[in-house]
């Protein structure tokens, strides 16, 4: 006989995402059991309660994008102030110089960094594989079980570098079986399916100007063998436009199309650069986007049509994207240049605060292809964030709820995955942050003394 779970009651929030658990939610063991109505009680006896009457409660966020390694160079002098591709083509070689100890204490940190932001799933595209760099995936697998946090990881991959016209090093370029091989192994060994998937595994060749149609082509066969799901940047600057129509004669959706990819597997990193014809298709077609818009502004990319992918039928989440074009990893801190920058584009009225609050959380559920995660209500993943109002940045603020965004919420008080509390007292379970930010530091400064 099993032991029955025991019972938590989340009790009366000052404010709650979804008006239906406005009482707060039961969980036991990893799933929410009821959503209180406001003022309500559970209907059945609750083992525990936690008095949130001073946290906002939401859905744990959900990250759809980031390059955890990234946080080694993050404010690095020689890329500053630069577009994409020649921003990329300064850090490429610093990049390639990274080692597995060094991408351990990334990984950690940015996960880390995540995790007190309120995010609950964490998710990186990581392409980067040197002879120092193999078993890249292998790690950030064992980071995350230690953090006690869901992880959507892909295998990122590059197989056409400057000697082919392409933007990377040879030296982390790989040729497409030793790239094909290595996913399967992966997806083999760590992806985890159904509801509660702790790691799920993606394949992720980098973008149109990195890898061959050929690989693109094959990932696509892999991913529909093993149901997984594909990644990839695309439509983020004119450069990658111009790139593909002067390489592959078409458009970089066209491209993608012709490679097998626009279907309701696969999401999109930046999505920006898309005419009405193409909001429609991938609508249509089920595509997820991926937006990223700390990173967006950095680099002057330009500004994700998110509303109107969202219209069409395109799911659309949030990302924090990589810490060198950001640069932090604060899903929180996202949400409101989300908003922000939204605005600019949008009027206040058609992109509100609880849009944005979607995007990061149902939306970046569906982008990743999971429906058990990214809301409140019965049956879904006990994954939760919790905010206090208690800083002078929310003094005066009337709707709990908005301020989160409008006055910069960066840090929750209280996470939970899968039923346990990974955050208390807005720090960290089991992480010693001062050592782990002076390891980190020193990785850093280590990898670019490589140069």
């Amino acid at each position: 006989m099993t032991e029955t779970a025991r019972t938590l009651w989340i009790r009366h929030p000052l404010a709650c995402a979804d008006e239906r658990a406005a009482g707060g939610v039961v969980i036991a063991g990893t799933r929410i059991v009821e959503a209180v109505p406001a003022g309500g009680q559970p209907s059945q006896a609750v083992d525990e309660t936690f008095d949130a009457s001073r946290h906002v409660l939401l859905p744990g966020l959900v990250n759809t994008h980031h390059h955890f390694y990234q946080t080694l160079t993050r404010a690095y002098s020689p890329a500053l102030n630069k577009e994409l591709f020649p921003w990329l083509t300064t850090l490429y070689d610093v990049w390639a110089n990274l080692d597995e100890s060094q991408l351990a204490l990334a990984s950690e940190l940015a996960m880390v960094e995540l995790l007190m932001s309120g995010c609950t799933t964490v998710a990186d595209h990581h392409y980067v594989f040197s002879g120092a760099l193999l078993n890249a995936i292998d790690q950030q697998v064992e980071t995350a079980r230690r953090l006690g946090v869901r992880a959507a990881l892909t295998r990122g991959s590059m197989s056409v570098g400057r000697d082919d016209g392409g933007l990377p090093p040879q030296s982390v370029v790989q040729d497409e079986q030793t790239i094909i091989d290595d996913s399967q192994r992966l997806i083999e060994r760590y992806h985890e399916r159904g509801d509660g998937a702790m790691v799920t595994l993606a394949l992720a060749p980098c973008s149109p100007f990195s890898v061959s149609r050929e690989l693109m082509q094959e990932s696509a066969r892999l991913a529909e063998m093993h149901d997984v799901r594909l990644h990839t940047h695309l439509a983020e600057t004119e450069d990658e436009t111009d790139y593909c129509q002067r390489l592959f004669g078409m458009r970089p959706l066209d491209y993608l199309e012709d490679c097998g990819w626009l279907s309701n597997r696969s999401w999109l990193a930046h999505g920006i650069h898309f005419n009405d014809d193409e909001v429609q298709r991938l609508g249509r077609a089920g595509t997820g986007i991926a937006h990223c818009p700390s990173s967006n502004m950095v680099l002057g990319s330009g500004m994700c049509r998110t509303l109107e992918l969202e219209a069409a039928g395109a799911p659309v989440g949030l990302a924090v994207d990589g810490s060198a074009s950001n640069d932090h990893s604060n899903l929180a801190g996202e949400m409101r240049q989300a908003m922000l920058l939204g605005r600019l584009r949008y009027s206040p009225s058609e992109l509100t605060h609880d849009a944005v609050i979607r995007w990061a959380t149902r939306g970046s559920a569906r982008c990743l292809g999971r429906d058990d995660i990214g809301g409140l209500e019965p049956g879904q993943q006990a994954d939760l964030a919790l905010f206090r109002l208690d800083e002078l940045r929310f003094s005066g603020a009337e709707n709990p709820l908005a301020a989160l965004l409008l006055c910069g919420a960066h840090r929750a008080d209280r996470v939970m995955v899968a039923g346990r509390w990974r955050v208390v007292d807005a720090l960290p379970c089991d992480v010693d942050l001062e050592a782990l930010m002076a390891r980190h530091d020193e990785a850093a400064r280590r990898l670019r003394a490589a140069l």
